[in-house]
């Protein structure tokens, strides 16, 4: 029986590229903004503030939460959520990364 693809890279390029897929969807840009905006956890008003049924909103929050990139908390008969800082600290280091690599190369390639 054959390897997956992804047993060819390492667990952290793996893993960036899971997070890197969870924020491919302009609702889920739209979903990490309204967390950062209001700064604190919500409970159930992402669908008022998206132009989405709420099993769809519901779909976006799961993808968000399965890579890790936003938490949730049951507080009565709702869940709450808020960014999940270890996910973007992996986030924030690949990208730190590329900043380092931009600032040093001095127009070095084409």
């Amino acid at each position: 029986m054959g390897i997956t693809k992804t047993q060819h890279f390492t667990e952290e390029q793996n893993e960036l590229a899971v997070l890197a897929k969870a924020l491919g969807h302009p609702a889920r840009i739209a979903i990490i903004e309204h967390l950062i905006k209001v700064d604190s956890c919500i409970c159930g008003d992402l669908v008022n503030e998206l132009p989405l049924a709420q099993p769809t909103v519901s779909q976006h929050l799961k993808e968000l939460k399965n890579a890790g990139l936003i938490k949730g908390n049951f507080e009565g008969a709702s869940i709450c959520y808020c960014l999940n800082e270890e996910g973007f600290e992996k986030i924030k280091s690949f990208i730190t990364l590329i900043n380092t690599y931009l600032e040093n190369r001095k127009d070095q390639c084409c």
